[in-house]
């Protein structure tokens, strides 16, 4: 299996801004696929996160001043260096997390796309914009996009790829600097991302990882940057919202979310049912947007429940760095623990086992079958509460109406799929749903991978968005400059100020005849 060397590991060891890492605390990293040690990572604390905070602050005033076409050269490098390395990247994210092949490689490509879609963009986007000013011909008003310093970013161990790097392009680009906090069961992730911008001429100061505690590292972010992106639990995202606010600097997250999906009588069953392979069981579900809720109209509710049942009692479960595997482990004991949790409170409770329903220490200490499950009561806790994994539930509904107000009924708002006879029915049902991203005839793929149109979250599924223009605008402070020219408002001089007031009125009207006023 190629797993990546311990010469790879001390390579990107070197790379943590740490000083004088060798004589520091460390932490095991695994294997998740075995629980053997793949290496260990030092413990960043406050003070360190503060210094490296220091570092980026100098080095992004130069940075600032680079024109955006020079930034974003270094973001087209990079795209190329991390599809040039693309096999490197997989191993080390199915070592780290035990994700499938499939699963690794959408992190890879998510951020080659990301990379090109921002340095092809972020010219226009950040080129200063002269719009109408107060009175035309005598205002002159220009709007310029300033970075907002240093940005901390917090990423987590389900995608520790992408969404370690992905936010930080947007936020580069925009001229900050980044400091990252990776999840500390996934700290190598992130290093050889950052590795490969480093090689691709981003400064080293400018992004540095500091791993740690979420308690010391993440609140030393907090503290003292100027900006902070976080993807992780609802929960916590509510703390760190607290946190920004107080200090009044911007805050953005991707949080949890219990994403439901729409099946209608006119649907294709067999279509349906591989694409909630897709949106139910990738990267083992551990994934905020994948589907926990399945509503599907009772006419057709019992043969989709036999063919997605079969289908998943089917699917190749294992340890494997290659392609052959649908899905892999989990990535930690405590993610087993909780997925184990919610299906047999559900099964105590009345709920059937369609498929899967317990773990499998028979392949390593980490996996658990892919699960589907009805007749789940509304007290069990699996029915309004996010698992995080790989278990879904199936509920037959009278019609549209009811599928989409149970779809609804929930506090989270982050994605959704439906599946319908005809593609503008479908679009029609997605309207009417409560989440930052809908997809029709898919999981969740298309929404996501439209890196051109904002993501994230409604309710207590998010704060701000990822991609599009807001997933870059976000990291400035919009500046306007206005300029009068030609005479100022207290008018001609000479002119008596009560004549002035009298031609104002009727001047003001006139702008209303002028296109665009």
């Amino acid at each position: 299996m190629p797993v990546p060397t311990a010469a790879t590991f001390a390579r990107l060891a070197d790379l943590i801004a740490i000083p004088d890492a060798a004589d520091r605390p460390t932490r095991s990293v695994v294997e998740a696929f075995t629980g053997k040690e793949l290496a260990t990572v030092p413990v960043g604390t406050a003070q360190d996160a503060e210094d490296a905070i220091a570092r980026a602050r100098v080095a992004q005033k130069d940075w600032a001043t680079r024109p955006v076409t020079e930034r974003a050269a270094i973001f087209h490098r990079y795209r190329d260096l991390v599809l040039a390395n693309r096999d490197a990247l997989m191993d080390m994210a199915q070592a780290e997390t035990g994700k499938s092949r499939a699963a690794a490689q959408e992190e890879v490509l998510d951020i080659s796309m990301t990379a090109r879609h921002y340095a092809r963009v972020a010219p226009k986007l950040l080129r200063p914009r002269r719009i109408s000013g107060m009175l035309p011909g005598l205002t002159k008003t220009v709007v310029r996009y300033q970075p907002k310093g240093v940005v901390g970013v917090i990423s987590p161990w389900n995608y520790p790829m992408t969404l370690a790097v992905s936010d930080a392009v947007a936020a580069l680009l925009a001229g900050n600097a980044v400091v990252l906090k990776p999840d500390s069961q996934t700290p190598y992730c992130a290093l050889a991302c950052v590795d490969l911008l480093y090689q691709a001429g981003l400064p080293r100061d400018l992004f540095a990882v500091v791993p740690g505690p979420g308690s010391v590292v993440g609140t030393a972010l907090v503290e003292n940057t100027e900006y902070l992106m976080f993807t992780g639990s609802s929960a916590t995202g509510q703390l760190l919202a607290e946190q920004a606010g107080r200090r009044l600097i911007g805050f953005s997250a991707e949080l949890g979310g219990k994403n439901p999906m729409i099946v209608t009588a006119g649907a294709n069953l067999r279509e349906v049912t591989d694409a909630a392979v897709r949106a139910c069981y990738s990267n083992s579900g551990q994934l905020c947007i994948s589907i926990e809720r399945i509503y599907v109209e009772e006419s057709i509710a019992p043969e989709f429940t036999r063919m997605f049942g079969e289908r998943v009692r089917n699917m190749k479960l294992g340890a494997g760095y290659d392609f052959g595997i649908e899905m892999g482990s989990l990535v930690s004991e405590d993610q087993v623990k909780a997925v184990s949790s919610h299906v047999d409170d559900a099964v105590v409770k009345g709920a059937t086992v369609v498929a899967g329903g317990k773990a499998r220490p028979d392949l390593g200490p980490l996996f658990y079958e892919p699960t589907v499950l009805t007749g789940v009561p509304e007290d069990a806790e699996c029915y309004r509460d996010e698992t995080f994994g790989p278990l879904v539930s199936i509920y037959p509904v009278a019609d549209v109406d009811e599928a989409v107000e149970r779809a609804n009924d929930t506090e989270y708002g982050l994605n959704a799929s439906v599946w319908a006879g005809t593609k503008a029915e479908g679009e029609a049902i997605a309207a009417r749903i409560h989440a930052g991203t809908v997809n029709v005839d898919e999981g969740y793929a298309p929404a996501w991978g439209s890196t051109g149109a904002p993501m994230g979250g409604m309710g207590v599924s998010g704060v701000g968005r990822r991609h599009g223009e807001d997933g870059l605008l976000k990291y400035t402070e919009p500046q306007t400059i206005a300029t009068t020219r030609v005479l100022n408002l207290g008018g001609p001089r000479g002119l008596s100020p009560k004549v002035w007031a009298k031609i104002m009125p009727p001047f003001v009207k006139a702008l209303q005849w002028i296109p665009g006023r």
